[in-house]
């Protein structure tokens, strides 16, 4: 019978949508010592479930991908029956979550720190991310989520600074170096490069839990009626893609899931996701005649990467409350994207 697991390392990576994640964690996952087994949990705001398909399987490595809320709140009790499972089967050496970009830390240490988990789990330093040209948008500066984040943070890895100024980066650390208690560290991460050493090297979180925003907490109150609500996962058909829609917290989310077998034009679907309002955060994994493709578009950067994803196609899209498009024109305009049209 194995040994019981004990003070297995909970790193928290939190940061606002669009921040970046997903990358850094992959970047952290390319330094991983070897004999080590990492667990990665993903929360996204969205349905659909996309930034799982930024991780290629492998034995050392396992993904457990939750979409549809926040862990925090909506999802509470989904994450707590899956690290259990997670734990039992795979005995982890250390445990990466993240959040979604709208999750607040309070909830989730709730989880973490409750007497299911009590010598079981040992939460390390939060790390919270920061884009500095975030600093720009007063709606940022204002937003209880985006300041909670980091206000709880132990360190702030600062993401985008290839794409910021001199003097936004200069803004973010003062703005930084204002927060009481100070940061443990705060370090630049361009492309998500961060030295593992902080993740290894980390110690204990022992600040006070804080407090999650009235938002977050009626949020929690549903969350019973969301679980008892959710819809198995259904495979797409050809021909007839799934969508997915939902709101919470003044934000909503439009998805879609595609059979595998449909292939998209990368010439004809690129120019219609870059058509999209400027504010949406959008994100996919895309079948297409050159290759699996994962898209990323946040705060105006574009990327294309290639993915070994080969489950399905995914088309994920995020914004405040009513700043979505017309679900059914935009579908549409997809389906004349595919490269039988």
């Amino acid at each position: 019978m194995p040994e019981p697991l004990t003070n297995v390392p909970v790193h928290l990576i939190t940061g606002f949508l669009g921040s970046g994640k997903s990358t850094l964690i992959r970047r952290l996952i390319e330094q991983k010592p070897d004999g080590e087994r990492w667990a990665v949990v993903i929360n996204e705001f969205g349905r659909v479930g996309i930034d799982q398909a930024m991780f290629a399987e492998r034995d050392d490595l396992v993904i457990k991908g939750l979409p549809g809320g926040c862990l925090c709140c909506q999802l509470a009790f989904v994450l707590q029956a899956s690290l259990v499972n997670l734990l039992h089967r795979y005995r982890p050496d250390r445990l990466i979550i993240e959040p979604s970009g709208l999750g607040h830390s309070a909830g989730l240490l709730d989880v973490l720190r409750g007497e299911g988990f009590s010598g079981v789990l040992e939460v390390r330093d939060i790390i919270a991310l920061l884009d500095p040209r975030r600093l720009d948008d007063p709606r940022a500066r204002d937003h209880d989520t985006f300041l909670d984040q980091l206000a709880m943070a132990d360190g702030v890895a600062m993401t985008m600074t290839d794409l910021s100024s001199g003097g936004q980066l200069e803004a973010a650390r003062s703005w930084l170096d204002a927060f009481w208690p100070a940061k443990r560290w705060i370090a630049e991460a361009p492309h998500g490069e961060l030295p593992l050493s902080l993740l290894l090297d980390s110690r204990q979180h022992t600040r006070s839990n804080g407090i999650a925003s009235s938002a977050h907490q009626a949020a929690r109150l549903e969350q019973a009626i969301l679980v008892l609500d959710e819809v198995p996962f259904r495979e797409p058909e050809p021909g007839k893609p799934l969508r997915e829609e939902g709101a919470s917290l003044g934000h909503a989310t439009l998805g879609w899931r595609w059979h595998a077998g449909e292939v998209f034009d990368l010439d004809r679907v690129t120019p219609l996701l870059g058509s999209l309002p400027a504010a949406l955060r959008v994100k996919g994994v895309l079948h297409t005649a050159d290759g699996w493709k994962l898209y990323n578009r946040a705060d105006g950067a574009v990327s294309l990467t290639d993915t070994s994803w080969r489950r399905d196609s995914r088309l994920e899209l995020i914004g405040e409350a009513g700043s979505l498009p017309d679900p059914e024109v935009l579908e549409g305009k997809l389906a004349g994207c595919l490269a039988h049209r």
